[in-house]
């Protein structure tokens, strides 16, 4: 389970932008909500760097042997907050409560699939591209998914989709099937969209309730104003921070912030506080770890010593990117309005430490570096 290390193969440059980025994340916290969320999440930054250090020490392949337990408990506490164990908030049951600990199975379940299928790809990649495979890969995928999707979490569902596509293409999957699924995907997204937007004053559209009218307050702000205000007001915050910002703390008048136009601003809308205060520096400070962090764990993938070694890190990088690029997209007006939070930015202590955490496995693969000229398979 333990081996011996070297020092130099330890990925500092990782450490240090992901400390970097959720102390900027820390600072924004602090501005958006008064309380004690700031303190919570300076526990949380802690509780992180250990679980990601304790993580970094233990050989991901030992893991890896232990997939199907994790999946199964991923399986049991995403069924426990479907079932009506969890705790409700704003008509979403996302929580749940273990031993007095509230945390959210669906951010764990993001760490515990990228776990599964780099165990699951590692073993059946020479048989990846049948159809046995592939369907086998379809079920286990879609009974998280489908039980996150029913909590109602659209957004994680949608985020924890494209990251178990993401491995299935890394994990060797043809080009063909690809460039075939694109075929179907896109075209009938297109079609969905258009059925929606040829009656926007319709409430019973292709989607249902919430999610319907929030594409169409996207689709249609002039219709649904109420429904667009936050949108709006995202915008106007995140131009009004300029080149560098109101400043951090700020109890401008004008600050949107300050007045209370935006809900879950410590959360979900934590970029347009970053926006407003920081200004484009602070923004693009925001948008540049983000990346680093992605193209380090890129790095780390690319001397990885086996495929499930190469999929961990490609998996943490997908989830750090996707969920960022949806999250800002939204915030910016690009994308309808859905609740995903901004990776070691937001406030949240489950996300914040499962995120740690997995990054902790991509250490440990940066530890056991390809060996070169010996034969050895990846």
């Amino acid at each position: 389970m333990l081996k011996r290390y070297s020092i130099r193969n330890y990925n500092f440059r990782l450490v240090i932008y992901l400390v970097a980025l959720t102390i900027l994340g820390i600072l924004v916290i602090g501005s958006a909500k008064e309380g004690n969320n700031q303190t919570r999440q300076i526990m949380g930054l802690i509780l992180g760097l250990g679980a990601m250090i304790v993580v970094s020490l233990i050989d991901y392949s030992f893991v890896l042997r232990f997939v199907w337990i994790f999946y199964g408990l991923d399986l049991v506490l995403l069924a426990a907050v479907v079932a009506g164990f969890g705790e409700n908030h704003k008509g979403a049951t996302r929580w749940i409560e273990i031993a007095g600990i509230q945390f959210q199975p669906s951010e764990l379940s993001k760490i515990i699939l990228i776990l599964f299928f780099a165990a699951f790809l590692q073993k059946h990649r020479e048989k990846i591209n049948s159809l046995k495979m592939l369907f086998c890969y379809a079920v286990c995928a879609a009974v998280p998914l489908f039980l996150v999707l029913k909590e109602p979490d659209l957004s994680t569902t949608i985020v924890t989709a494209l990251i178990c596509l993401s491995l299935l293409f890394i994990g060797g999957l043809s080009y063909k099937i690809v460039i075939g699924g694109l075929a179907v995907a896109v075209p009938s997204l297109l079609v969905a969209l258009y059925m929606i937007a040829s009656n926007p004053g319709a409430e019973d559209g292709a989607l249902e309730g919430y999610q319907s009218t929030r594409i169409l307050a996207w689709l249609y702000p002039e219709l649904y104003p109420q429904q667009a205000l936050q949108t709006q007001n995202s915008i106007m915050a995140i131009g009004s921070g300029q080149l560098t910002g109101k400043g951090l703390y700020n109890t401008d008048v004008t600050s949107i912030k300050s007045g209370g136009f935006i809900a879950e601003a410590h959360t979900d809308f934590i970029f347009t506080v970053v926006g407003e205060e920081l200004g484009f520096i602070g923004s693009a400070a925001v948008v540049i770890l983000m990346l680093l962090i992605a193209l380090e764990c890129l790095w780390v993938a690319r001397r990885a010593k086996d495929l499930s070694g190469r999929l961990i890190c490609c998996g943490m990088a997908a989830l750090i990117g996707f969920q960022s690029f949806v999250n800002i997209c939204v915030v910016t007006g690009l994308f309808p309005n859905t609740g995903v939070t901004l990776p070691f930015v937001s406030y949240g202590l489950t996300s914040l430490v499962t995120n740690f955490a997995g990054m902790g496995f991509v250490l440990n693969v940066g530890l056991q570096p390809r060996k070169y000229g010996t034969g050895e398979n990846t």
